[in-house]
């Protein structure tokens, strides 16, 4: 870890859902205002946080497979909550219609930022060059990082949809380091996801910091991790 730390960055690569964007904050809060709005009680949930519960699982499971390329956005976007009701025992006839399409509009509206989110990016700006590489939906991303403020810290965006590869293909880690005119030595990624942000970072040569606020035991090819945001003032 010493050794890792030891080096001179220059260039940083953040994540944004899950890793700065709170991003299952803003979905409860989101789901609880839909909950609501399209009157689940009358088709037999009694419980929205059962349903929420429900659809982090099947979501988290879909955007897996998203991001190893295995079904695409429109897939994703069908299933997750034609699954989340079927899992519940709702017969298909009477889900509620445009339930995906209100969620869509509603969620990225929301501002909910993991702890210490601007004050680290503050600090990491003064000495570093930062970027996000993000496997989330343009327009999508374009209101996250519009209503949050983020937009300010990052001098490179790269969405896996704009471009047509997600992480952890190399070809996206590279066509980042090539946007930033930077080199894959002097450059470190931080993400939440171990598939995507780390491990894809780590394929690629680059180096990588795990982002883990839930205190997940750590896989052993793993070097580096983090609980809080805020702990990157210590180690950048």
């Amino acid at each position: 870890m010493e050794n890792i730390l030891s080096k001179t960055y220059k260039h940083i690569f953040f994540d944004l859902d899950h890793t700065i964007w709170d991003f299952d904050k803003n979905a409860e809060e989101t789901l609880h205002e839909l909950f609501v709005l399209h009157r689940l009680n009358d088709i037999g949930l009694t419980s929205a946080d059962v349903f929420i519960e429900t659809y982090t699982a099947n979501n988290h499971k879909l955007w897996r497979e998203y991001h190893l390329g295995n079904i695409t956005k429109a897939a994703l976007r069908e299933a997750r909550f034609k699954q989340t009701f079927l899992d519940l025992g709702v017969h298909p006839d009477v889900m509620p219609h445009g339930f995906e399409d209100a969620y869509v509009q509603l969620c990225p509206t929301k501002t909910n930022l993991f702890p210490h989110a601007h004050e680290t990016l503050e600090y990491l700006q003064g000495k570093y060059t930062l970027h996000l590489i993000s496997n989330g939906f343009k327009e999508s991303q374009d209101i996250k990082i519009g209503n949050t403020g983020l937009g300010k810290y990052f001098t490179h965006i790269v969405v896996s949809e704009t471009i047509g590869i997600n992480k952890p293909d190399k070809a996206i880690f590279q066509h980042a380091i090539d946007l930033a005119g930077a080199t894959i030595a002097e450059s470190i990624m931080i993400g939440d996801s171990l598939e995507a942000d780390v491990r894809g970072a780590l394929n690629f040569g680059m180096d990588a910091i795990y982002f883990n606020p839930a205190g997940l035991k750590k896989p052993d090819d793993v070097q580096l991790q983090i609980s809080s945001l805020k702990e990157l003032t210590l180690m950048l």
